[in-house]
């Protein structure tokens, strides 16, 4: 596992923490729909808090480009993290200059300070040396608590990471810790589950996997595309023609490396794509002309159960149908209340991610039953694919 320093090796007491969050929370009409970010950033907060360090937190949010849009703002953040750590937050208006720098100024031992979007400055996504080193006058040392945001080289996540002592927050503690067992150094053998709707935004997470994990599942219309490379008529069923060839290279290359992979045996189909439509289950090669794949069917679910029965760990990032739409949720409702039975009772090392994932995990009712479930979306997909995180190399790099 790469070696990075933690917040066991910070002595925060009376020093200036910059500690690089995630708040990048879903809002609507101007409140938060989701706080799990929040939640999850609260234990490196109150731990650096309680330990006397004057913790100042900065995060991006949307998308502004470098411009001051005020529905970007991250003031509204101040209540809802408050109200999550149980102590209060101030507010700097900016992140860097004169302002930040007078808020930071006034903390006491304890105190934790919420500072402006880092995207307000267009230096930001350059990672441009003088917002890092703005960043840094703030902070005598520095924590990264958003892996999130970790596969981007920008001023906070990467370039002040290099001019401070930098460690990694519990939270992103967890999720290195987590992916070394998925994938770094796991208990053999490896299951991974990938699903979704294209082959094509998936091919460096599938070429990673085919070396790295025992068997590979694929669900979602991504099979489709598998399937149809493989002369199985798919009738209206989302497929990606052009990628024929690429699914067949894949499935040679899988074999040469020794990686089962696991396609569907039946579908359920259906002609429209709606709630609760007449629906049919069929064999792979009997999908009707004028109906579509939405879903697997339960002999592909035994199948996948009994490949996950002889697992020891487990990686998925892809539901295995258009499950938001009811009854094409049945499958990875069925496979992930199994998974959550398997951790439980056999010891088996689950670890998810990836935004259709974590939904549907939820929506089956096992988020947190499974061992780990990663709320980092792109920053968990890069991973899987074997790229270079810089905001973790940096942390490596400070180590």
């Amino acid at each position: 596992m790469a070696r990075f320093r933690t917040l066991d090796d910070l002595d925060p007491r009376g020093r200036r923490v910059l500690l690089r969050a995630d708040l990048n929370v879903p809002v609507r009409d101007g409140a938060i729909t989701d706080r799990t970010r929040i939640e999850r950033l609260c234990p490196t907060i109150r731990e650096l808090a309680e330990k006397g360090a004057r913790v100042v937190v900065c995060s991006h949010f949307d998308r502004p480009k470098g411009r001051r849009v005020p529905e970007m703002s991250l003031k509204p953040m101040v209540e809802a993290l408050s109200a999550a750590l149980g102590r209060p937050v101030a507010w700097a208006d900016d992140c860097i200059g004169p302002e930040a720098e007078a808020a930071v100024a006034r903390l006491a031992d304890g105190d934790v300070l919420l500072l402006e979007n880092t995207r307000y400055h267009a230096g930001e996504e350059k990672n441009d040396p003088a917002l890092a080193a703005g960043l840094a006058r703030l902070a005598d040392a520095y924590v990264n608590d958003a892996f999130s945001a970790a596969h981007r080289a920008h001023a906070s996540t990467e370039g002040v990471a290099r001019l401070l002592p930098a460690h990694a927050g519990r939270l992103m503690e967890a999720e290195l810790k987590a992916l070394d067992a998925a994938l770094g150094n796991p208990a053999r053998p490896v299951v991974a589950i990938v699903g979704g709707a294209k082959v094509s935004t998936k091919l460096d997470l599938l070429g990673n996997l085919t070396s790295k994990v025992n068997v590979l599942v694929i669900g979602g219309a991504m099979a489709n595309t598998f399937l149809a490379a493989q002369g199985h008529p798919m009738g209206r069923s989302l497929q990606e023609a052009e990628m024929h060839d690429t699914a067949r290279a894949i499935l040679e290359q899988a074999q040469k490396v020794g990686c089962e992979i696991v396609l569907p045996v039946d579908l359920v189909c259906a002609a429209e794509f709606k709630p609760h439509p007449d629906t049919r289950t069929v064999n792979v090669d009997r999908v009707p002309e004028g109906m579509m794949a939405l879903d697997v069917g339960p002999d592909t679910v035994a199948m996948v159960e009994s490949r996950l029965r002889q697992a020891s760990t487990l990686v998925w990032n892809g539901p295995f149908g258009a499950f938001e739409t009811p009854p094409f949720d049945a499958a990875t409702v069925a496979v992930a209340q199994s998974v959550a039975a398997m951790t439980a009772s056999a010891g088996l090392k689950s670890i998810a991610g990836g935004g259709d994932t974590v939904a549907a995990l939820r929506h089956a009712g096992v988020a947190e039953r499974m061992t780990y479930v990663s709320t980092a979306g792109g920053a968990f997909l890069e991973w899987l694919e074997g790229k270079t995180l810089p905001g973790v190399a940096a942390l490596e790099a400070a180590a």
